[in-house]
Parts: structure tokens; sequence; C-alpha cells
């Protein structure tokens, strides 16, 4: 039966230098998304282990804490490719037409996005997704890692705002690492699972 582990990063710690210091993509790809992981698999064996034992009564917390770490996994797995010390400018395109589609500019849609990434209460995310239902961009918060999200939508380009990411470089100044985020986006990678997203059949139709 096939694991999670953790990816290895597209690029050095160093390399989202001064955006990103490398002390801080270093603990936070090697220790707190390897947590992730380790927690997602520390969590299917229990599962595994209160099945074969007929002892399913601490089940509702156990299915929070899958969700929790499997999807702090996706969401970090999803953000390193999202960015590049290359990155920034903005995308073209079709996704550059749907942005204006949806949003109205892109100006427009990097305002929402930063506000949404900014105003997370506590711990979070600010998302780009796809929502298949509706077949259009929407622009979503994501407390923690797994709540206030539409069901089916595709997280396409995604912006953490736990203080684990930012605060020993921005300190309280959320809004100042949000704004340096933008000079790092890697919009092959967005643009590549806006595509992706979009030729698979509407699953919730």
């Amino acid at each position: 039966m096939s694991v999670y582990t953790l990816p290895d990063l597209p690029y050095d710690y160093a390399a989202l230098e001064p955006a990103m210091s490398g002390d801080i993509l270093e603990l936070h790809h090697g220790k707190h998304h390897a947590a992730y992981v380790k927690g997602a698999n520390d969590t299917l064996d229990q599962l595994a282990e209160a099945r074969d034992k007929g002892a399913l009564g601490g089940l509702v917390g156990l299915e929070k804490t899958l969700a929790f770490n499997l999807s702090g996994h996706v969401l970090h797995s999803i953000f390193w490719s999202n960015l590049s010390p290359d990155g920034g400018d903005r995308p073209d395109g079709d996704l550059a037409a749907a942005i204006d589609e949806h949003f109205g500019s892109f100006d427009a849609f990097s305002t929402q996005l930063s506000t949404a990434t900014t105003g997370v209460q506590g711990s979070g995310w600010g998302v780009l997704a796809w929502e298949p239902l509706g077949q259009r961009l929407i622009i979503e918060q994501v407390y923690d890692h797994h709540g206030n999200v539409g069901h089916g939508s595709v997280p396409l380009l995604v912006f953490d705002a736990w203080e684990h990411a930012y605060y020993l470089q921005y300190r309280n100044v959320r809004p100042d690492y949000v704004q340096r985020l933008w000079n790092l986006v890697n919009w092959t990678d967005v643009t590549r699972r806006f595509d992706t997203a979009r030729q698979v059949p509407n699953p919730l139709a």
C-alpha cells in the first residue's frame, strides 16, 4: 500500500530570497510539511487499527486529523510548485482571459486574493480555484487546511497564511509577505493546473 511522501523542492532553500529566506523555507518544508506527511500516514495506520479492532469510538477525531494533515500535505505540495525564483509578472493566454472574465481584471483579482490571504483569521490560506460546476474561477479562504471551501473546487494557486510561513522574516506584517509572494508566482505551473482542471469532465454534474 502506498504512503504519502514529502516531495523534493524544485529549487534550493535559498532560491526564493529575499522574498522568502532560506531558513524559513527549510523549516517550512523540512519540518512543517514533513509533519503533515507523517501525520497523514500515522492517522491512516490508526484508522486501520481501529477498523481491525472494531474500536471506532474515536472515529470523528481521526477523520478530522486525517483531513487536517492530508490537506496540509496537498496544499503545501501545490504551494512549492506555485513558486519559482523566476516567477512574477502576469499570466497570459486562456488563464489571463478567464481572470478578466471572472474578476474583471488582473488587478481586481490580485487585490481580492491578497485581501483573502491577509484576512484569514488565525491560520489558513488564500486560494485561486477552478469551480467545475459553474466552470469558473473563484477565490477561497481556507481556514487551517480544509475549511470554508467549495466542494469539488480545484486549487490552482495557493498562498500560505500560516505564521510559520513568514513570521520569522516579516513578524506580524502579513500583508508585506503576501505582496512579496506575487514576485514568485510560477504562472507556468498555475496555467498547467488551470488547463488540466478544465479538461476533466465535471465530476459534480
